[in-house]
């Protein structure tokens, strides 16, 4: 290896251009476009996304492209295995016991050929898949409703509440403990006594209380933010409360309000599982992912489909969106990721 010499020409600074060094070697990023980078690199956050993609798009072209009618019964047909097609495969194939022996119940049941339920059929000889898929489009409604009562009444009260501040504040903070202090099912049950039961009764409930963290969260943010530089410069200028709320308090507040968006859908999808499975939710004959899980759990010793699969469905469906809302936390506020 030859040896280096340091002489005096080894202490000169390299000759580089004025426009080299002043060049941004990386992509200047707004706050948004650094927020979606960090969350395409979370990978369980976008698989989860693409399954809520997917699961809204089958919920939607249901209304159009439903394999079958989900009101419509067939009483020969009923409690039906899934069966696709003439797959051999093992539950798929329309096989299950029958007095001791593993029989075609499609045979037995004198189905024609070609007919065929990809998840079997209930009690009432009901497709179990079309059910299921209205059952998905009632619980993401649901969730669109909720959503909108959060960015409608959460959005503005918590911002009317922090900027307004003393007596308001104090007087509208007492209004939402008061509800908060409520619990949902006795706000349903008293929707109940008002109104029928139905999908309605659950979205005035979900509109009396769903809003109250939503509230909470912005009115806490807005108090943080009104005193700042930025804002104090826009009242300078004149401009109303309402441009400031729209132009500069909004656009900071968007990580809080997307992320608490986000915490809120698999909520209020709950919320009314829960109160289709109770009774008090969907009436039947409507399909709702509640009152499959319920009927399906009269037969489950015997047909344990009926009830596995919805059960599947609504577990995914709230999974994804809690693993997404995750994914959305870390990458609008990297100092909470863990």
């Amino acid at each position: 290896m030859a040896d280096y010499k340091i002489n005096a020409d080894s202490f000169k600074f390299a000759h580089v251009e004025k426009e080299a060094q002043e060049h941004i070697a990386t992509p200047s990023l707004t706050f948004t476009q650094d927020a979606m980078r960090r969350l395409r690199k979370n990978k369980v956050a976008m698989i989860s996304l693409w399954i809520i993609i997917i699961m809204i798009v089958l919920s939607v072209l249901s209304i159009w492209f439903s394999p079958r009618n989900p009101m419509t019964q067939h009483l020969n047909w009923n409690n039906l295995p899934p069966k696709l097609g003439n797959l051999n495969i093992p539950g798929f194939n329309g096989h299950a016991m029958y007095q001791g022996k593993m029989v075609d119940m499609y045979k037995m049941n004198h189905v024609p050929d070609g007919t065929w339920f990809a998840l079997g059929t209930d009690s009432l000889g009901r497709d179990l898949l079309s059910r299921i898929l209205a059952g998905t489009k009632v619980s993401l409604f649901v969730a669109f409703m909720a959503t909108l009562f959060d960015l409608t009444i959460g959005i503005i009260y918590g911002i009317v509440s922090g900027w307004n501040g003393g007596t308001v504040d104090t007087v509208m903070q007492r209004i939402v403990e008061i509800i908060s202090s409520i619990p949902n099912l006795v706000v349903v049950i008293l929707m109940l006594l008002v109104f029928k039961p139905g999908l309605f009764s659950i979205i005035v409930a979900i509109a009396f209380t769903g809003w109250v963290t939503m509230a909470r969260l912005i009115r806490a943010q807005t108090l943080q933010m009104r005193d700042q530089e930025f804002i104090l410069a826009a009242k300078t200028l004149g401009e109303s409360p309402i441009k400031i709320a729209w132009k500069h308090l909004i656009p900071n507040l968007s990580s809080t309000i997307i992320i608490q968006t986000m915490f809120t859908i698999p909520s209020a999808i709950f919320f009314e599982a829960f109160l289709s499975y109770i009774g008090i939710g969907i009436p039947s004959p409507q399909a709702s992912l509640g009152t499959l899980l319920s009927d399906g759990q009269k037969n489950f010793r015997f047909l344990p489909y009926q009830m596995v699969y919805p059960a599947i469905v609504i577990s995914v469906l709230m999974l994804a969106f809690n693993l997404l809302a995750d994914g959305l936390r870390d990458a609008f506020d990297p100092r909470s990721a863990r």
